[in-house]
């Protein structure tokens, strides 16, 4: 749509000096978007991870040193070694949901810096956490609501089976429910989890109430539910090689060299202490690009069903065209004579409801 304000007269050398395309994604600009963000950006986006990822590994770490027990660890019996197996498998998957769950909070704090490159926005010092810090506590209730119903329509099917195991009834029964239940659970699991995905950004730059985001979810993900998959099996890709084995090396080595053939309480914490390091250091850089991936599938979704970067063109024209032909830069974030009344009003460029004024003021909140 070229134009004579600019906006795309030039559509590719825009493109490179966002970083991010202001405009209907392919998967491959999503997946480079978000590293595009975390480069443009990266002692935010970083920095945010570390914080996150921090918390998330030093409690498994703790969890696991207390969960498995001195005799677990040394796995001297059959009957300890299986107990140990059992225990450190109900780590591991807690460990992932921990990390699941970071990933999301990660995508709502995220939203707001690639959401700012999208539209040519400036960034200030601390400007994101100022974009999301009035709605964290709606931000970590959806990402928990997004969690809660992917794990227990993980669950509900294969309730049956443990019920069977627990009235000891005949094996082939047990084996018929497990047989069923286990891949439909996560085949809904699955289904759930991308059908809601995308209201962990709505929640942070739309200011939607968390039933409300996973309302806009739902309706943004109508017709691209497959798309969406595919793109978050991609960015599944490159966070299982990257942050289980590129990244995870190293420290790895390092286990081997000074922790592999020592034994007793010592060596135990020096060996998980060294894990610990590597699983932070391997988050932190794999947690913003998933985080990215998911905030820009909830933009190019808003632009393909809802035209949300025309609408921004239109006004951006109108209002170079009010104030007499201003910078594009500024006809980018919009109506430039609204924002200046009320901050630079990035938030209200992509709420869809009316945002009432303030009654003394004027200013939105």
């Amino acid at each position: 749509m070229p134009g004579p304000d600019g906006w795309d007269d030039d559509a590719d050398a825009t493109d490179v000096v966002r970083g991010v395309p202001f405009r209907p994604m392919s998967i491959s600009e999503m997946l480079d978007g978000a590293i595009a963000g975390i480069r443009r950006r990266p002692r935010t986006t970083l920095g945010l991870a570390v914080a996150i990822s921090t918390v998330i590994q030093v409690t498994s770490s703790v969890t696991a040193y207390f969960f498995i027990g001195d005799e677990a660890r040394d796995e001297v019996t059959p009957d300890v070694l299986m107990e140990s197996l059992g225990a450190q498998l109900t780590l591991t998957v807690l460990g992932l949901v921990l990390s699941a769950y970071g990933i999301l909070l990660m995508s709502g704090l995220v939203a707001p810096i690639l959401g700012r490159e999208l539209v040519g926005m400036p960034m200030a010092p601390r400007q994101a956490w100022r974009d999301a810090r009035p709605r964290l506590g709606r931000l970590a209730g959806t990402a928990a609501a997004v969690m809660g119903i992917s794990l227990g329509a993980l669950l509900l099917p294969v309730l049956p089976f443990f019920a069977l195991i627990a009235v000891d009834a005949h094996p082939a029964l047990g084996v018929l429910a497990g047989i069923i239940g286990f891949p439909l659970g996560i085949a809904l699991m699955v289904w759930l989890y991308i059908l809601f995905v995308q209201a962990v950004p709505a929640v942070v730059l739309e200011r939607q109430t968390v039933t409300g985001a996973l309302r806009r979810a739902v309706t943004l993900s109508k017709g691209r539910w497959f798309r969406t998959c595919g793109a978050l099996l991609l960015a599944l890709v490159v966070t299982v090689f990257m942050g289980f084995f590129a990244l995870r090396i190293p420290f790895m080595l390092v286990q081997l060299i000074f922790f592999g053939d020592s034994s007793g309480s010592g060596a135990t914490m020096g060996a998980l202490a060294v894990d610990t390091a590597g699983r932070i250091v391997s988050w932190s850089v794999v947690l913003p690009f998933d985080a990215g991936v998911i905030a820009l599938l909830y933009m190019d979704r808003r632009m393909r069903r809802e035209g949300f970067d025309l609408d921004l063109r239109i006004r951006g024209r109108s209002a170079a065209a009010i104030t007499g032909g201003e910078d594009a830069g500024d006809a980018r974030a919009g109506d430039a004579g609204a924002g200046a009344a009320r901050g630079d009003g990035f938030i209200d460029l992509w709420r869809t409801d009316p945002v009432p004024a303030h009654p003394r003021t004027g200013a939105n909140p």
